[in-house]
């Protein structure tokens, strides 16, 4: 699922890909202004390699002399790697529909991105598709290299039976503020309903942190990146005290500090899970759950609250040589009627603006998914910085040492933590 992200690491020069090149044939003259065959990627999704047929042979249709050869990204240890050994190979495909926010600056970097606002209508068609959130996806230098295009937004899943056997309302779960959170964790754990109150990973990987301090802290600062203006923002008051609280759950008992090889909330190891919308179809059969926002201190009413975004954007890859029809290509795939073909298949909410608004008939129809159709518009995206892996890393280092193990101070970790961050970022 989305998780499953890896470093962009120097190891992926040397993977050798058997790829056909991004485009066959071509017109000639400035591959920005160029139209032909191109090549696209989608990811091993079942519902979204679904949804990448159908786009496909929707456009293939009406274009005969630009059509789209698409296949799944090729297999490798992950999907960033892949990408990283074909830019560097030179034979990157036009689009990749599974491209993730995280590695862009470093796809940036190796020159392998191309910048959508080169186009005439690049940067205004991602802004008025994508509202407001579009501010979050541009790279340093004010530009776009990539298209906001889907997100899972994370909410507190929970285990109604769970929840009912321990005697609490699940209906109406006691979760929004960090007290009755963690009463309530500590009612699930005591009375035997559940043997983790919840279960995030607490493996070191970078990405890890994305589903247990990112989401809270986005709520609790009402919308703050790990990273704005260039400086660390999570040492402060507000980092601290969502530190503490995830502290609070490894120290009591309530989270385990044991890695889980399978999904603990699927397999009944624990009541509650921080996940997004690709969940539902997951659980449908396995969990009766409901959902909620995740906490805050004060507990901040549903409307108003942040998230982590969990999302996978489009990239255009600088090998390709028919970039104009590759760019329409991208925006016919946006488009409002796909962007409801990919909410119907896959139940991931496009990055559009009142998502709600612009399919009314879906959210009726599929009301499991109206609260994330909502919390979409909510939304906090990894920072786009330099080095951006490397930040994640750090930060994960830290916080798994003071946090989920217990050693040291908080406050100081997240200070020393801050300090590197702000080191790597400034470092071009």
């Amino acid at each position: 699922m989305t998780r499953r992200i890896l470093a962009v690491t120097a190891a992926s020069a040397t993977v050798v890909l058997a790829l056909g090149a991004c485009a066959s044939g071509g017109t000639s003259g400035d591959a920005g202004t160029a139209r032909g065959p191109i090549t696209i990627w989608y990811s091993n999704n079942s519902s979204e390699i679904e949804w990448g047929k159908q786009m496909v042979t929707a456009w293939n249709a009406d274009h005969p002399n630009e059509k789209v050869k698409a296949q799944e990204i090729p297999a490798g240890k992950s999907s960033e790697e892949v990408i990283g050994a074909a830019i560097t190979a030179g034979n990157a495909p036009c689009l990749i529909y599974n491209t993730a926010p995280v590695a862009v600056p470093q796809f940036q970097k190796q020159g392998g991105l191309v910048d959508l606002s080169s186009f005439k209508d690049g940067a205004s068609y991602i802004e008025d598709r994508s509202g407001d959130n579009a501010a979050q996806y541009k790279s340093d230098d004010g530009k776009f290299y990539q298209m906001p295009w889907k997100s899972n937004p994370v909410m507190i899943f929970y285990n109604k039976d769970m929840f009912t056997k321990a005697g609490l309302d699940a209906e109406n779960p006691s979760l929004a503020t960090y007290d009755e959170f963690l009463a309530t964790a500590r009612t699930l754990v005591s009375s035997g309903a559940a043997k983790n109150a919840i279960f995030p990973s607490p493996t070191s990987e970078f990405y890890q942190s994305w589903f247990d301090f990112y989401p809270l802290y986005a709520a609790e600062s009402g919308g703050t990146q790990l990273v704005e203006n260039g400086k660390a923002t999570f040492d402060d008051a507000t980092g601290v005290k969502v530190a503490e609280f995830w502290k609070t759950l490894y120290t009591e008992g309530l989270a385990s500090k044991e890695k889980y090889q399978s999904d603990s909330f699927a397999d009944g190891v624990a009541a509650m899970s921080i996940v997004g919308p690709w969940a539902v179809p997951v659980y449908k059969d396995k969990v009766n759950w409901g959902a909620v926002p995740v906490p805050t201190s004060a507990g901040t009413a549903a409307d108003k609250t942040y998230t982590f975004s969990d999302a996978k954007n489009v990239a255009m890859y600088s090998s390709c040589k028919n970039q104009a029809t590759a760019w329409d290509v991208l925006k016919f795939s946006t488009s409002k009627a796909q962007d409801g073909q990919l909410l119907d298949l896959t139940g991931q909410m496009p990055i559009r603006a009142d998502l709600p608004t612009a399919y009314p008939a879906y959210f009726t129809a599929n009301p499991a998914y109206l609260q994330f159709g909502d919390q979409a518009a909510r939304t906090v995206e990894v920072p786009n910085v330099s080095n951006s892996v490397e930040v994640w890393q750090d930060f994960r280092d830290a916080y798994s040492k003071s946090v989920i193990f217990g050693e040291g101070d908080v406050k100081k970790s997240l200070a020393g933590a801050a300090e590197k961050i702000n080191q790597l970022v400034a470092t071009k």
